[in-house]
């Protein structure tokens, strides 16, 4: 119920009449004394004659005279007021008896400037008492633009509520609020699925009646066509003005999805301690985009790594980077102060010591600590074997060119498709390779990049699955008359390149090398990966390595043997003297002669095993600093093997922000109770990480009884590993941005990311918290309130200020 007003006098010797409400009046709260100012008027006849039967039930009248009671002392109430003018000025007059003086309700509620009214403030404070005539009544009445008119018409707006205060404040009923909720939530569903699958909106034209109108129009259609409540209000159903289908309505529902998304993300993160990814790379428009990631530890003991947003940086300078940082810091409330970790890969503008980014950072903040990515090191070790080993080199630049000309063309590609296909069913039906979902699907050579982690050890899986299938698509190439001679040639020459012995046995070797460190490269790039975790996977890469240098020689090359014999390969001897290539007339100066088996065995097999383990010896060197060696000693693998409670100690005083002395002082006594708990309790045994050590000390409430402990936890567990979730956003980017939407314009493509990117939060904000926050946005031409009580105070304001009021209307929360 919206109350109309409470009476408010401007003299201090009259008293408040009351509470007048819409479509109903409160009767109770009316004051029984009638020598106080008494409203004759109302709104209707009912509460009119209920006004004065509560005025006149103590005197001698009847309920329905218009007359007034006598005083004690027998003196008429009125004097020289003729009460029948209340029949002809009822709407509007009021009488005190009082001060036998004649009021105006309307312009006392809605008065103007001082003096517009007739008569002055006579009918408004000081009271019209001329009982000459009634003349001077019908002169402040005025003519039909008068101020008492005026006043009168507001007066009858603000008491018509359903014609009038919605009508200003939004024109529009309940049945229009709701078509238009279920116009905007149709909207928002079809937006939902164009978000998840990172999907184009619009289309190359809009009309009506267009056969391509864009993903968004169609699926608005299709939903419209399944749903009959739908289909009335959308599309050609939907007011002209307010269809929700525009460009800008679109952008709109999307930058709310997306922050949205990145409220709950930020609420998750509250004022926990954090480690910052970042990396840049160029979208498809040739923009360097610069993207953020956030690894941090949620309330459950769960490591977290959230994409917060994308950032478009002009130039790729530490300063650029660290500003463009700041920021994004700065929109999402974020503190650098609660930085505990830093993720770069190895470029100078990231790692470089004196003006790089992360020198930038640990200048604000000394616990910042910068962990290269564990993923990156791993690549470049491999791309540094396979350029400093010259037979190795060679061996990949063969590869490329074999994946170049036998994918050069579709042709040539459905060829080795098609040879493939009828291997792979030979095979079957000779049982050398059995079926099964998954297996044997097909497939096409796979091209190694540098910069494509894992890429080089795919490429030669696929070599070595399509092998005869290359071989014979070289050989049609040249064999074809309608290749030309330069084709044929190179088709030659890559044929009697592959099917050496020393190709097979580079081929094998590679692989088996790669895939050690593929299993690796895999692990690195898990988002709860933490590390300790990571420093043992790479001793676990370097052990096999090893192992496969001591023990591994003679099973390899049975292998490689068993290969050339399958596809017709000339298996050599290895206990004849090696023959060295060498140019034509121009014999080697003083060759040194070894044997096969040397050559391959010592040149080859140890030479690319050594330089792999030293490589990785050299990358991960931060496997031997003494931060994470102290931090090791929390692994809680094989009950708590490598507890060391000096390096622990040791360890919090890396983060003097986090530990005070007296914290250290507690924490030395605290871990003695700790690892006892720990060894005893059987729900900690078992545990593979530091990650499954956090989630049970928070699932058992341990993180409170041992809160120091599990603050070093946290500062362990947010350690970045890897920048693989940074390289997943690049990756989802030529998705959203491809080459069909390359003028797509920063903030709608960083939205699209947002909500693409951590879909697994987006499906859990409601749309109701969409709608909200895209109804806060802007003024919209539909919006809901919900409308406080109005006081007569209120109601002035509302009509002498509405725009004002309109405007402050639309910041608040809507919905």
């Amino acid at each position: 119920m919206h109350r109309f007003f409470k009476r408010k006098t401007p003299e201090p010797e009259e008293q408040n009449i009351g509470d007048v409400t819409v479509g109903e009046f409160d009767f109770s709260q009316l004051p029984a004394d009638p020598g106080l100012r008494i409203p004759i008027c109302s709104y209707n006849a009912n509460i009119r004659d209920q006004v004065r039967r509560r005025y006149l039930q103590k005197g001698p009248c009847q309920p329905s005279s218009y007359e007034f009671p006598k005083r004690k002392f027998g003196v008429s109430q009125f004097r020289r007021f003729n009460p029948s003018w209340f029949k002809e000025f009822g709407d509007w007059l009021e009488y005190s008896i009082e001060k036998d003086a004649a009021y105006c309700l309307y312009c006392y509620l809605f008065k103007t400037t001082k003096g517009k009214q007739a008569g002055g403030e006579t009918f408004v404070s000081e009271g019209f008492t001329n009982w000459k005539g009634k003349d001077r009544l019908y002169i402040h009445v005025g003519q039909h633009d008068s101020e008492h008119h005026k006043a009168r018409m507001n007066c009858e707006a603000l008491m018509n509520q359903d014609e009038h205060i919605q009508s200003i404040l939004h024109k529009q009923s309940k049945q229009m609020r709701n078509d238009y909720r279920i116009r905007l939530n149709a909207s928002i569903d079809c937006i939902r699925v164009l978000l998840r699958q990172g999907n184009s909106f619009r289309g190359h034209d809009e009309t009506e009646g267009s056969l391509n109108p864009g993903n968004f129009l169609i699926l608005l259609e299709f939903l419209g066509a399944h749903n009959k409540e739908i289909n009335d209000v959308i599309l050609k159903n939907a007011p002209k003005n307010c269809k929700l289908t525009s460009p800008d309505i679109q952008k709109d529902i999307v930058r709310a999805c997306a922050t949205e998304t990145i409220n709950v993300i930020i609420k998750d993160i509250s004022n926990s301690l954090f480690s910052i990814l970042v990396d840049e790379s160029r979208d498809v428009s040739m923009k360097e985009q610069m993207s953020v990631v956030l690894r941090y530890v949620d309330s459950s003991g769960h490591v977290n790594e959230r994409f917060i947003g994308i950032e478009h940086v002009t130039s790729t300078t530490a300063l650029s980077l660290k500003a463009a940082i700041d920021k994004m810091f700065s929109k999402y409330n974020l503190s650098i102060a609660n930085v505990r970790g830093q993720g770069f890969d190895g470029a100078s503008n990231m790692q470089g010591k004196f003006n790089g980014l992360k020198a930038l950072i640990l200048k604000e903040n000394p616990c910042a600590f910068y962990i290269h990515c564990f993923a990156h090191q791993l690549q470049l070790a491999l791309i540094v074997v396979a350029k400093k080993n010259l037979p190795i080199s060679n061996f990949f630049r063969i590869v490329g060119d074999v994946v170049n000309v036998v994918g050069s063309s579709c042709k040539r590609s459905d060829l080795l498709k098609e040879k493939h296909s009828d291997f792979i069913v030979e095979a079957l039906e000779s049982g050398e390779i059995s079926s099964g979902r998954g297996l044997n699907q097909e497939t096409t050579l796979q091209r190694a990049g540098d910069t494509r982690w894992g890429s080089h050890y795919n490429s030669l899986i696929s070599l070595i699955s399509m092998f005869s299938a290359v071989i014979d698509v070289l050989e049609v190439i040249s064999e074809d008359d309608s290749s030309s001679p330069d084709q044929k040639t190179e088709a030659f020459n890559l044929l009697e390149s592959i099917l050496s012995f020393d190709f097979a046995f580079n081929l094998h070797l590679m692989k088996h090398v790669l895939g050690i460190s593929s299993e690796l490269s895999t692990a690195l790039q898990k988002k709860d990966q933490d590390i300790v975790n990571a420093m043992d996977l790479v001793q676990v890469c370097k052990h096999r390595l090893q192992n496969m240098r001591e023990d591994g020689w003679d099973s390899f090359l049975e292998k490689v043997h068993y290969f050339c014999q399958q596809h017709y390969i000339d298996c050599l001897k290895m206990d004849d003297m090696f023959t060295r290539w060498a140019p034509r007339g121009r014999p080697h100066r003083n060759p040194p002669e070894v044997t096969n088996l040397h050559h391959y065995r010592v040149d080859l097999f140890y030479g690319v095993i050594d330089m792999q383990l030293q490589e990785l010896n050299n990358r991960f060197s931060e496997a031997s600093t003494e931060l994470l060696l102290c931090v090791a000693c929390l692994c809680p693998q094989n009950s708590f093997l490598a507890f060391d409670k000096k390096k622990v100690l040791q360890l919090a005083e890396f983060y003097p922000q986090d530990f005070s002395r007296f914290d250290l002082l507690v924490l030395d006594d605290q871990l003695e109770t700790y690892i006892c708990d720990m060894r005893s309790n059987k729900t900690f045994q078992g545990l593979k990480g530091l990650g499954d050590l956090s989630e049970k000390l928070v699932m058992s409430k341990k993180n409170m009884v041992y809160p120091l402990v599990f603050k070093l936890l946290t500062l362990a567990l947010i350690l970045p590993v890897a920048t693989a979730t940074v390289e997943r956003v690049f990756s989802a980017m030529r998705i959203v941005k491809d080459r069909l939407r390359n003028r797509m314009s920063d903030d709608w493509m960083n939205d699209s990311l947002i909500v693409y990117v951590e879909k697994d939060i987006f499906l859990k904000v409601d749309n109701e918290a969409i709608i909200q926050k895209f109804q806060n946005m802007k003024t919209r031409k539909e919006q809901f309130y919900f409308y406080a009580d109005f006081n007569v105070e209120d109601a002035v304001l509302i009509f002498e200020n509405y725009e004002e009021f309109l405007s402050a209307s639309h910041s608040q929360e809507s919905i």
